[in-house]
């Protein structure tokens, strides 16, 4: 597999060096965190490409390994999974456990193991410390097509259980993009019509709704927050590419805006990327799409947009298709070289925006208002940010913090890189290959 868990590893980051030529960003983990767990469902052989070879795929990559899911590496990216011989014993050690606490996207196991199987034990998943993510959505939903739950504090576990799951009608408390994915799963293989409303609606969640119609299941309403799923008795094989990383995308175009280079991002799947492109082009960042790469072009200054009856711009995350969170901390750092101000609104994580204080010792102007909002006056280049030694406390916060290094003047450091390593694949030497001058220091 690929690079495994190291937080005494660093990033020295000398800053100021021009980006150019092209780069292509990976396959998109989240969507990757979902239809790997998809192949539980079938125990027929289910082929998947452009898998990023990253810490927290190749974490449920050996998850699922152990689980007893046969997995053959057909060539980089592509993966074949036949989930034929479960290993019934080992979901009930406490290894399995313990595994499942440290990588958030366990959490969607579930779904597809009780579909399969009828009964899981599951444990309280790890992740970013950005705040809670509760898992009611996801319980709730599983309940609701019958599934019986009790928590066992010997194991600190919980014990779900179901014969036969039973579609139903739900409205979801929240738009959970894992939560949405989780019940789908498991509606596939349940009898009888689910349907889901408020679902989250993705470019991720299409892809998976999409596989799993390849599969052999049954789902409309795809890219619509309505779905309906009708119950089949059996999925069988398909082969699935997965769509870029978004994210990857957004934060490409922002080390490009600034550090003022000419930038080709290729292959960025482009109708897929939502109201991404036209927020950094609220920021005065000009791109243009060009097939289905996005060229930046060299830019001195980018001046942000007001609204039009004058007032500052503020940028706020939301349920797709509304903006990511994912990509608030790119947008805060790109702001800090922009001219004018906005107003980062973080709603959906307390803890996003705690990362700012370190780009104030850099000296950019950022008034942190509350745990969800900080303002922004952008210094329009005139005032460089200066180097700085800092710990990456999420992997946004992590790639946000390598964008305004590799901005800033001198050579900064930035600790705890295995974060970012969680979801950024080989990014300093890809980011090398393209100017920048990054060294990993184990």
């Amino acid at each position: 597999m690929g690079r495994i868990a190291n937080d005494m590893a660093s990033f020295i980051v000398e800053g100021g060096h021009k980006l150019h030529g092209s780069i292509t960003p990976q396959g998109a983990k989240n969507e990757a965190l979902q239809v790997l767990c998809a192949t539980i469902l079938t125990d027929e052989e289910v082929i998947i490409d452009n898998i990023p070879n990253i810490l927290d795929i190749n974490n449920l990559i050996s998850l699922l390994q152990d689980i007893g899911v046969q997995i053959n590496r057909v060539r980089k990216g592509m993966y074949r999974f036949r989930a034929k011989n479960i290993n019934v014993d080992y979901l009930e050690t406490q290894e399995f456990l313990n595994k499942c606490a440290k990588l958030r996207g366990s959490v969607m196991l579930v779904g597809p193991l009780l579909a399969r199987l009828g009964h899981v034990c599951y444990a309280k998943p790890g992740g970013d410390q950005i705040g809670r993510r509760r898992l009611d959505t996801h319980f709730i939903g599983l309940m609701t097509l019958g599934a019986k739950m009790r928590y066992d504090n010997e194991r600190m576990a919980y014990i779900i259980d179901a014969e036969r799951l039973q579609g139903d009608y739900m409205q979801l408390d929240e738009a959970s993009v894992t939560g949405t994915a989780n019940i789908v799963m498991a509606a596939t293989l349940a009898q009888g019509t689910t349907t889901i409303y408020n679902a989250a609606c993705e470019p991720y969640i299409q892809q998976l709704c999409r596989m799993l119609n390849g599969m052999g299941a049954k789902i409309s309403g795809i890219g619509s927050n309505l779905l309906t799923i009708e119950g089949v008795d059996k999925l069988h094989s398909t082969t699935h590419t997965m769509l870029p990383d978004m994210i990857e995308v957004g934060s490409f175009i922002g080390m490009a805006a600034i550090t003022g280079s000419e930038l080709t991002i290729k292959n960025t799947s482009y109708r897929n990327l939502g109201i991404i492109p036209d927020v950094f082009k609220r920021l005065g960042i000009k791109l243009e799409q060009r097939g289905d790469d996005i060229y930046v072009p060299a830019q001195e200054h980018y001046e942000i947009d007001t609204f039009m009856d004058g007032s500052i711009l503020t940028v706020a995350d939301a349920p797709w298709p509304g903006f990511t969170p994912d990509l608030l901390s790119v947008i805060l750092v790109v702001a800090t070289q922009a001219k004018g101000s906005v107003l980062i609104h973080q709603k959906m994580f307390e803890s996003r925006l705690f990362f700012v204080d370190k780009l104030i010792d850099m000296g950019a102007q950022i008034i942190l208002c509350d745990p969800h909002r900080a303002v922004v006056i952008g210094h329009d280049h005139k005032m460089t940010l200066r180097k700085n030694n800092m710990v990456s406390p999420d992997i946004r916060a992590g790639i946000a913090l390598l964008i305004a290094a590799m901005s800033a003047e001198g050579t900064s450091r930035i600790d705890h890189i295995d974060q970012i390593d969680r979801g950024y694949e080989n990014i300093e030497q890809r980011l090398n290959a393209i100017g920048a001058c990054i060294r990993r220091a184990e």
